[in-house]
């Protein structure tokens, strides 16, 4: 009875797969030593140069390792993975080529992407620039941490729950999750279809815009998340910096869990903008204090569904799939989960777990409630320009101990998404700026914008940046 259709699984088997066309020449490249691994930042190191001109030209970048990159093995920060080398470049990595950048290498990440922290990595902690015993935060780590130490320009990471925008925080750079959609995911691994983000890791506002202006756009039904008529603006132009006039809404419930000292810093800077003519109120948004919540269920039967069932495949997607990577992901996941870092493994238990007792009701129903509090930014976001946060609670911390118990490991991994996750679920862009530096770690200023508004997002951190490096001159 089954015959005809497995025929049908025959055929498939049997055709040949048309993939995007690798352009540029490049070779595998090599891993390096520590003496060549800065804060133990890359994972693979590589050369490929990109076009003789473009917006981008010599531009030197740092890819997360959850990105694509043909022929330069890749692990996604997981033994799982290792030995995995890509056919395709992702589509952000060939939009970078095209205007003549260069992929210098890998940058290491934290373990399948599931930590806001720099300690779980497979190839050992990635150490913070400002100081070598502390973190880098992720869990686009090792993005972070070149571009800070000035190893590279600019970088490509990953943010599911403020993955560019944590360690842009801690590291002092300026770090955008662009409006969801907005950037292509296409080639990079998923975690869960309605958080997966590809943004910028830059030292300058306009860098950020200069290289989101390369990346954005429709990706010709490769993510099928991507709307036909998607408008792409020239996000630099639109960088005038007076701040003047300009109104700010500061998130009243952000600041729950801060340090003291984050919170006077971002104080600090709000009265700054003020002074300069911004109009900076209190906006109360209850539902924030509820983000969180709706994003574990969210993310965590995602993650599950696609890691362990769906061997990294969007599945009910009509978009682009690497059947080599699910071939990988299969392998690793029934052969080296014991390997997975504790945090890696209470997610996926507890969602399992879940998942038998209860089905996929708290999914729908996160996902049903999750439209009334992105309602609720909304509001505040038509009484305001932008909204404004702390990016994380605090400062940078040293990286802990290896004979940390679990519950330590894991509230180290997860403890600093409480301000970023909600504008992952909700979609809003949302960009981390240094706001100033607390017994000289840096902290974050995080705004948050209107969806397809990340222009006018952009402007205002390029306001605040102007103000704040005034002052120090």
């Amino acid at each position: 009875m089954m015959g005809g259709i497995l025929h049908s699984y025959q055929r498939v088997a049997e055709m040949s797969e048309s993939l995007p066309e690798v352009v540029y020449p490049r070779t595998p490249g090599y891993r390096p030593k520590p003496q060549d691994n800065p804060y133990n930042a890359w994972y693979y190191k590589c050369d490929i140069k990109g076009a003789p001109e473009g917006k981008l030209l010599g531009k030197k970048f740092a890819i997360k390792d959850s990105i694509q990159v043909a022929g330069v093995p890749m692990m996604n920060g997981s033994r799982l993975l290792e030995g995995f080398v890509p056919e395709v470049d992702a589509t952000v990595v060939t939009r970078v080529l095209d205007a003549g950048g260069i992929v210098k290498g890998k940058a290491a990440c934290e373990n399948m992407c599931l930590s806001g922290s720099s300690i779980t990595c497979d190839t050992g902690p990635v150490r913070n620039p400002h100081d070598e015993k502390r973190i880098t935060g992720g869990s686009s780590s090792g993005c972070a941490a070149l571009v800070a130490g000035k190893v590279v320009d600019m970088a490509i990471g990953g943010d599911q729950g403020g993955s560019v925008r944590i360690p842009s925080s801690l590291t002092g750079l300026v770090g955008l999750k662009p409006t969801f959609s907005l950037v292509p995911y296409t080639g990079a691994v998923s975690v869960e279809t309605m958080v997966d983000s590809l943004g910028p890791i830059t030292r300058t506002v306009y860098d950020c815009a200069l290289l989101l202006e390369v990346i954005a756009g429709y990706d010709n039904g490769q993510d099928p998340r991507q709307s036909r008529d998607l408008k792409v603006s020239n996000y630099t132009a639109q960088l005038v910096g007076d701040v003047k006039g300009m109104k700010i809404g500061v998130i009243k419930e952000g600041f729950a869990t801060c340090q003291p000292e984050v919170k006077s810093t971002f104080n600090v800077a709000m009265e700054t903008l003020k002074s300069a003519g911004a109009l900076v109120e209190e906006v109360s948004i209850p539902a924030h204090n509820d983000a969180e919540a709706l994003f574990f269920p969210i993310l965590c039967q995602g993650a599950m569904d696609i890691m362990l069932k769906q061997d990294g495949v969007a599945v009910g997607s009509r978009g682009l799939q690497s059947t080599m990577l699910a071939n990988s992901m299969r392998q690793g996941f029934r052969s080296l989960s014991q390997y997975l870092p504790h945090v890696a493994k209470m997610m996926l238990l507890t969602s399992e777990y879940v998942r038998e007792e209860f089905g996929y009701h708290f999914y729908a129903k996160a996902t049903n409630l999750l439209m009334e509090v992105t309602e609720e930014y909304n509001k505040a976001l038509s009484m305001y320009d932008v909204l404004a946060l702390p990016t994380v609670p605090r400062t940078a911390t040293e990286i802990i101990r290896e004979n940390a118990s679990v519950q330590e490991l894991i509230e180290h991994s997860l403890s600093w998404i409480p301000n970023t996750c909600a504008f992952n679920i909700t979609g809003h862009p949302a960009i981390s700026i240094n706001a100033g530096f607390s017994n000289g770690l840096p902290v974050g200023l995080q705004f948050v914008g209107r969806h397809f508004e990340d222009g006018a997002l952009l402007n205002a951190a390029y306001g605040w940046e102007k103000l704040r490096d005034a002052a120090t001159e």
